[in-house]
């Protein structure tokens, strides 16, 4: 007789500015629980980071009597800053990522001339590898690997719930581009078939809507929803047919406005760089390099 997956408490946090959630994965039996993706607020034009966002997630932890036992990322964000440090710092969980992050430290650290960068991940307390296991309370957890929109990303999944980040999206708008530095639309089509092979009732997560037609925010979608629906995908596409819908797509895309000032914030894991002289950090943009 085959065991009955768990149904973890999922709350999604929609993030206006950057068009991302971050999430609360609740286990109902023991109110312990993994945060997913927390965001950093931070104003380009004032170059001014901020935590409100984080506090307001604390507050909620707070006010839900949580525990919390995991802060997880599913990949180095180009769109926002990661929070996970600070939250770290403020509720003394450890923080985690996909083992791979360390080839995209080594990737950037050369695209930002930065050789102090550490490229060994450990600014994590945990780097996940696909097939590794972790709990949230009673919730059995497992790490799927998902590269093709990074090369570090990978997939959360607590019982009937998967956290897909940016592999797909809501089934009315598509998948993920493939084209940043170390992508490949070829790896993302195997990650979505891999996500897709999961049963057709499994909760899967997003890491952002935007909200195609301006409906309101959405963020959970089925297994079975996103192949019959998803036009990137539905009609059994091939891999060749994949690649090449992608890759055009991606040609016409406009770089995330914020990818050259997160990459260097989010490779050490929400942390800004180190300050110098003046006690001030500043970010580096590279000339060209995309």
């Amino acid at each position: 007789m085959s065991k009955e997956r768990q149904t973890p408490d999922v709350t999604g946090y929609y993030h206006p500015p950057t068009s991302s959630i971050v999430y609360l994965v609740v286990d109902p039996a023991t109110q312990h629980a993994a945060i997913i993706d927390p965001v950093l607020d931070y104003d380009e034009k004032a170059g001014r980071v901020s935590t409100e966002t984080a506090d307001a997630l604390l507050k909620e932890i707070k006010q839900r009597k949580l525990t919390i036992d995991w802060i997880l990322d599913t990949h180095p964000h180009a769109d926002h800053f990661s929070a996970a440090s600070y939250l770290k710092d403020k509720l003394g969980a450890p923080i985690a990522i996909g083992a791979k992050i360390v080839e995209v430290q080594k990737l950037w650290r050369d695209i930002y001339n930065t050789p102090d960068l550490p490229v060994d991940g450990s600014a994590w307390n945990r780097l996940f590898a696909a097939g590794d296991t972790l709990t949230v309370g009673s919730l059995e957890g497992s790490v799927m690997f998902s590269p093709g929109h990074t090369l570090a990303s990978i997939t959360y999944v607590f019982g009937d719930a998967a956290f897909v980040h940016d592999t797909l999206f809501q089934p009315d708008y598509g998948t993920a581009r493939a084209d940043f530095p170390g992508g490949s639309a070829s790896a993302l089509y195997d990650s979505i078939q891999a996500i897709l092979a999961l049963p057709d009732d499994t909760r899967l997560f997003t890491g952002h809507d935007y909200q195609p037609g301006g409906r309101e925010p959405k963020w959970e979608s089925t297994v079975a929803e996103q192949r019959q629906s998803n036009p990137h995908i539905k009609g059994g596409i091939t891999r060749a047919e994949f690649i090449a819908q992608r890759e055009k797509r991606d040609s016409t895309l406009p770089m995330p406005k914020l990818i050259l000032h997160a990459l260097q914030v989010n490779l050490r894991a929400g942390r800004l760089p180190p300050p110098e002289g003046n006690g001030r950090s500043y970010l580096k943009i590279p000339i060209g390099a995309l």
